[in-house]
């Protein structure tokens, strides 16, 4: 057996152990609060007050406008200068959070947006209030439009979490630089790191495609009830 296939093979369970245990949770509990900031910062800019709208954009302009790492180092080794301590897995969830909510609100946002105003008024016309409305009318709507910019940014994501190793979350591109510094094969390593992702993101990527055709099944029949 050639000495690169083995090396992979034995590095192949700690690298999935990682991915299992880190990675996979760091990027699903990120995913799922970001997106729940994200609504709220969407809906705080569509329909909250004057200051609230203020107070979300200049959020969302930080984040955006900034990198992930530095927003991650500044979290994990700027905060305890101030007295506040975190361990790393929580730091870089806060971190993700975070960055995602400011990404993932831009999409809600610009997918409420594209519900046209009829809507509104025939769900006010039938007696629902605004949080009716927003529930049974507008979000399944928009939801629909923002499935597949919302499963690239879940699918980057994935991706993403390899940043979480500058901060020492043990996840799986960790387990590869470890592995590097007992065998000295970069190169290999590396290679099959980039082969993990690759293969996330792949089945990822098909489960994206099969949602969206489920949904834009499910659109055109109710276009066609309409």
């Amino acid at each position: 057996m050639p000495h690169w296939l083995q090396l992979m093979l034995e590095s192949l369970p700690s690298l999935l152990w990682a991915a299992l245990i880190f990675t996979l949770p760091l990027t699903l509990l990120s995913f799922v609060l970001g997106l729940t900031v994200g609504l709220g910062v969407a809906l705080g800019r569509l329909f909250g007050p004057k200051p609230l709208v203020m107070l979300v954009r200049f959020y969302v302009w930080i984040f955006r406008g900034t990198p992930l790492l530095v927003q991650l180092f500044l979290i994990f080794y700027g905060l305890p200068s101030v007295g506040i301590l975190l361990d790393a897995f929580t730091a870089a969830l806060i971190g993700f959070t975070l960055n995602i909510g400011a990404y993932t609100s831009e999409i809600i946002r610009a997918a409420i947006g594209s519900v046209p105003k009829g809507q509104w008024e025939a769900a006010y016309s039938i007696g629902m209030t605004w949080s009716q409305a927003m529930r049974r009318t507008i979000l399944p709507q928009a939801g629909r439009v923002a499935v597949p910019p919302l499963s690239n940014t879940f699918i980057s994501l994935v991706k993403d979490t390899s940043l979480a190793a500058a901060i020492t979350v043990p996840e799986m591109f960790q387990a590869a630089q470890r592995i590097v510094a007992t065998t000295y094969e970069p190169l290999i390593l590396y290679v099959e790191a980039a082969i993990l992702y690759l293969a996330m993101s792949s089945v990822l990527s098909a489960l994206q495609t099969r949602l969206e055709e489920r949904l834009n099944r499910y659109g055109g029949f109710l276009e066609a009830r309409s």
